[in-house]
């Protein structure tokens, strides 16, 4: 009989706590009586005073009436400097003391000088595959000269400048065969013949896709 009445105890326990929180969500979701707020008195002044414009304290600043009719403005007389006399006059003697310069002519020889012939031509040679350069002599006239086994080159003038030119130079003329590796027997094949100018390597020089050759100077 005991435990019965722990169990009917605890169960009316938990019906009643089930009850108050039922009880408690439905006093919570429902809607409150409204409250008045709190008087304000500073408030109510202000609301209670009515707006009125701020007046300016500055009056206004006194000044001359604008003139019935349009005021002519004539412009100001144009100021004249005087030139002084002295640094006139003294202008005018600086010009005349400017004489014109003249010009020195060039002093031309009645007759030009002759260039002065060279018993060897100076010749600076490279062999563009195996990079190798060389400076040797070739005789004015006389017997040609192979340049690594295949590049031939014979001299038939070589001249200096003369001191009346206005560059310093040295001029050959020069003719150049290729003959081919292993074809001693064959014919040379010439590939350049004119003046080259130790000035003007660049322009007067040997081109060939494997050599190039210039020249360097002449000499006795």
């Amino acid at each position: 009989m005991r435990p019965n009445r722990l169990l009917t105890a605890g169960a009316s326990l938990v019906l009643a706590l089930s009850a108050g929180a039922v009880t408690a969500s439905v006093l919570q979701d429902a809607p409150r009586d409204a409250r008045p707020v709190q008087q304000d008195p500073i408030g109510e002044i202000l609301r209670n005073t009515p707006a009125t414009p701020a007046v300016p304290t500055e009056t206004a600043p006194s000044g001359t009436p604008a003139p019935r009719a349009p005021i002519a403005v004539s412009p100001p007389p144009s100021v004249q400097i005087a030139e002084d006399a002295a640094v006139a006059e003294k202008a005018e003697e600086e010009v005349e003391a400017e004489a014109p310069v003249a010009e020195k002519p060039i002093e031309q020889p009645e007759t030009p000088a002759r260039r002065q012939r060279r018993k060897f031509a100076v010749i600076q040679a490279l062999d563009k595959t195996t990079a190798e350069t060389m400076k040797f002599e070739v005789e004015v006239g006389g017997r040609p000269v192979r340049f690594n086994k295949n590049l031939i080159f014979t001299a038939r003038a070589c001249e200096v400048s003369t001191p009346d030119e206005l560059t310093e130079d040295a001029i050959a003329y020069l003719q150049v065969a290729v003959q081919s590796r292993g074809a001693a027997s064959a014919e040379p094949r010439q590939v350049f013949r004119g003046w080259m100018f130790a000035s003007s390597p660049a322009v007067s020089g040997l081109q060939h896709p494997n050599y190039d050759a210039w020249v360097v100077g002449c000499k006795n």
